[in-house]
């Protein structure tokens, strides 16, 4: 008897998807973390070690290098280890002393099809530029421009009326005894220097001390911390620092006496300014500040708060 015999059909063979991972990333050998790696040189190589072999048709729109501003960077791919190792490298060099990401998307596959599990970020920022961008100076040439540039502070930014010197750089009207006094010292240095002539740095002294003498608040012949370079009203330096600064009266009086030796001509305007600059010096009643004859001086007096600081 012939007997009919049915054969079962082939099943089809399912290619299961592997599962893709970044299992280390490396700039320059060294290892990179979700921390950011400091001092990258400016032509990086970038090693991605994978744990399957990658699809490299996938590999040009995963990897994505770019500045912190999003500014894309041209790079290119090359493969190791059974294509499971990726070296990206710019096209060109690096800005230095600036900041990069390198970005691994999940259009990266394997050849298996296995899709990368997460998008993975590694940023880096490449070193400073060691190279001298200035001709470099001896010491003496270092600091005669340091010394100058000191002395420009107090010269160019001195407040247009007064002529005191300003808090700082942005700080308007606020001018500072002690500061002024700081600044009068540079000018016969300047003079010397050939910064500025004799007669500018007389002119500017002039104007200080008139002012000093004829404008600003004084309490008792001292002088506040701060004050208006326009008006010579007292600016409060806190709340009960409103008045005299025994401190920084001594940095001005200290500049004053300065220019009263500096400036020892026999013209009338040196005269005059040796004369301006007295009245202030012996207008200081230091002995006032011994509160109630005290053997001490004491730094701050307030209108408001008397002795409390």
């Amino acid at each position: 008897m012939l007997a009919c015999s049915k054969k079962e059909a082939a099943k089809p063979v399912i290619q299961v998807p592997d599962i893709l991972t970044v299992q280390s990333a490396t700039v320059n050998a060294e290892a990179i973390t979700g921390d950011i790696l400091y001092n990258v040189n400016t032509s990086p190589s970038l090693l991605i070690t994978c744990s399957n072999a990658i699809d490299k048709n996938t590999a040009q729109k995963a990897f994505l290098l770019t500045e912190t501003s999003g500014v894309s960077i041209p790079i290119t791919t090359t493969f190791q280890n059974g294509d499971s190792t990726i070296i990206i490298k710019p096209l060109s060099s690096l800005k230095y002393l600036n900041r990069y990401v390198l970005t691994i998307s999940t259009a990266l596959k394997s050849i298996k099809s296995g899709i990368l599990n997460t998008e993975y970020q590694y940023q880096f920022q490449t070193t400073v530029d060691a190279a001298d961008k200035f001709a470099r100076l001896n010491d003496d040439a270092l600091l005669d421009t340091i010394q100058k540039r000191t002395f420009y502070y107090f010269w160019d930014m001195a407040h247009p009326i007064s002529g005191l010197a300003r808090e700082r750089n942005a700080s308007g009207d606020i001018v500072t005894s002690g500061g002024s006094g700081f600044g009068l010292m540079t000018l016969p240095i300047a003079i010397n220097r050939n910064f500025i002539t004799k007669a500018q740095g007389l002119e500017r002294s002039k104007k200080i001390v008139s002012f000093l003498l004829n404008t600003a608040q004084k309490f008792h012949g001292a002088f506040p911390h701060w004050l208006n370079g326009a008006t010579g009203v007292v600016v409060p330096f806190s709340e009960k620092d409103n008045g005299a600064d025994l401190v920084e009266t001594s940095y001005l009086m200290a500049g004053l006496l300065t220019l009263r030796q500096y400036f020892s001509g026999n013209t009338t305007e040196e005269t005059a300014l040796r004369s301006e600059i007295n009245t202030l010096w012996n207008g200081v009643d230091w002995n006032w500040f011994r509160k109630t004859n005290e053997n001490v001086l004491y730094w701050h007096w307030s209108p408001s708060a008397g002795w409390d600081m």
